[in-house]
């Protein structure tokens, strides 16, 4: 299958509707943001683009690609990964972590937590894993999801910087964390979600405003927005911010978004260091943050990539990352991966409501797989 692998297969791809960025090959790496941040801000190199995990402890997966693509569109898969012989794919669930049951259990217990504790918002996901017979390439999951994707959004990121060897990081996430474009910032997070019903118009335009009603969903999303307002606003001569959020929507899910806009002050920092200050959010995370993180690192496997951002910076300072949602971690084997899901917790969830909400949530990468 990979012999015959299009010449013009990306390393890395964003792909959005606005415009879009895909690389080939390295010139070099960065396991630490802060170096890359300097090397854009100094001309040493032209682009950076890659993952940022979840820890931010944790080595980053930052690559100088050899090849630059722009297009102001979003992009069109390969021939090759929609009729040809690299579009065929066979997944199966290997596994569960946890189990959902388990799951249920660990939502249960943060509730209660959060009610009796400091925590605010706790963030708590749970992983699916998925074997491959034949084995996949990552670029055929990422060309199924941009097809599949309400808005043509879709990216890949190379883990191997990282020291994960022929790791992928494939996903479509509907969330921006931020976008710079010379003095102008924008953010689109979400926070606050339901499923979507497939079967019934009615209920689900129903389901879309209960959302938007729903004072739980909106005191979830409120602590996001309060977030990204105090990192950007001290860095901002202007920030407009709605007062309530809007009703958005993917194929599986309604959201709760507030667009975010602001004018930088000079000297502005690079999307790249926008990006570190800005992640993980509440809407991934939690808050307070390191009360979050603690309780998240106790009760979950290691998220690895999975609700950190991947996106792309260039040396004039522009560049586009999206929280690492509706993704998962291709190996280096093309013969398994791991797709995550998660939910943010309040007093007021509920448990039940909260695990089907992550069920729904990983459809985005199930339907993909054909699962």
């Amino acid at each position: 299958m990979c012999a015959n692998r299009p010449s013009t297969a990306p390393d890395f791809l964003l792909s959005r509707a606005h415009g879009s960025v895909r690389t080939q090959g390295s010139l070099g790496s960065f396991l630490d943001v802060w170096q890359a941040v300097e090397a854009l801000d100094t001309g040493d190199v032209d682009m950076v683009v890659g993952a940022l995990p979840f820890d931010r402890d944790a080595a980053a997966a930052l690559t100088v690609p050899h090849n630059i693509i722009r297009e102001p569109s979003a992009l069109e898969p390969h021939p090759y990964y929609r009729i040809g012989e690299g579009s065929k794919l066979n997944a199966k669930v290997w596994g569960f972590d946890p189990e959902p049951s388990e799951h249920l259990r660990r939502v249960e217990a943060a509730v209660e937590t959060i009610r009796s504790s400091v925590l605010d918002k706790v963030v708590l996901a749970r992983a699916v894993d998925i074997e491959f017979d034949p084995p996949v390439d990552p670029r055929l999951v990422a060309a199924r999801l941009i097809d599949l994707s309400y808005t043509r959004d879709g990216f890949i990121a190379d883990l191997t910087p990282a020291g994960k060897l022929g790791h992928m990081l494939v996903g479509s996430s509907p969330e921006v964390l931020v976008r710079r474009q010379g003095n102008k910032v924008t953010s689109y997070p979400l926070a606050g979600s339901a499923p979507r019903n497939f079967y019934d118009k009615a209920a689900d335009e129903a389901a879309g405003q209960a959302l938007a009603s729903s004072a739980k969903d909106h005191e979830e999303h409120a602590y996001v927005v309060e977030h990204i307002r105090q990192i950007l606003a001290p860095l901002c001569s202007s920030l407009s911010i709605s007062d309530q959020p809007i009703l958005d929507k993917t194929n599986e899910m309604w959201h709760l978004a507030t667009p975010i806009e602001g004018v930088l002050k000079d000297p502005a920092p690079n999307a790249l260091e926008l990006a570190a200050m800005l992640y993980p959010t509440p809407a991934v995370c939690g808050t307070p943050t390191d009360a979050a993180e603690a309780l998240i690192v106790t009760a979950e496997s290691d998220r690895c990539f999975y609700a950190g951002t991947v996106g792309w910076c260039d040396s004039s300072g522009d560049g586009e990352y999206m929280v690492a949602i509706r993704c998962a971690e291709v190996d280096g084997a093309g013969t398994m991966a791991r797709a995550w899901a998660g939910g943010g917790l309040v007093a007021d969830s509920d448990p039940e409501s909260e695990l089907e909400e992550t069920t729904a949530k990983l459809r985005t990468i199930m339907r993909a797989l054909g699962l």
